[in-house]
């Protein structure tokens, strides 16, 4: 019984390691969207100092905008947090033609 008792852990750590790599990794990948995109935002700043119309057109954002997009896919995975067609969706689905599948069986009884 030690045995399996020992794997189940070995397994436990091994799914912790991954879940704790998984956020290491947002949040690595957050940092570097943040670094980058603040000195390209303040380069654009300082060359287009002067000249409002260049710097709030839209190229200076897009990739500030489409990085984050990105960005943001990264975060609802790595979080579990899918505000579209998530699990919560999934399970009023199924109870949904459940209770339609019932009605359907008992108009025929």
């Amino acid at each position: 019984m030690e045995g399996l008792s020992n794997n189940k852990q070995d397994e436990k750590l091994l799914r912790a390691k991954k879940r704790v790599d998984e956020i290491k990794g947002f949040y690595i990948h957050l940092s570097i969207y943040l670094v980058i995109n603040t000195f390209i935002l303040i380069n654009m700043g300082l060359n287009n100092f002067g000249n409002d119309n260049d710097f709030w057109s839209f190229p200076t954002f897009i990739t500030p905008l489409f990085w984050g997009v990105g960005l943001a896919f990264h975060a609802m995975n790595t979080f579990n947090a899918r505000p579209f067609l998530g699990k919560k969706w999934e399970e009023k689905m199924i109870q949904k033609y459940i209770e339609e599948d019932e009605q359907e069986a008992n108009k025929y009884k």
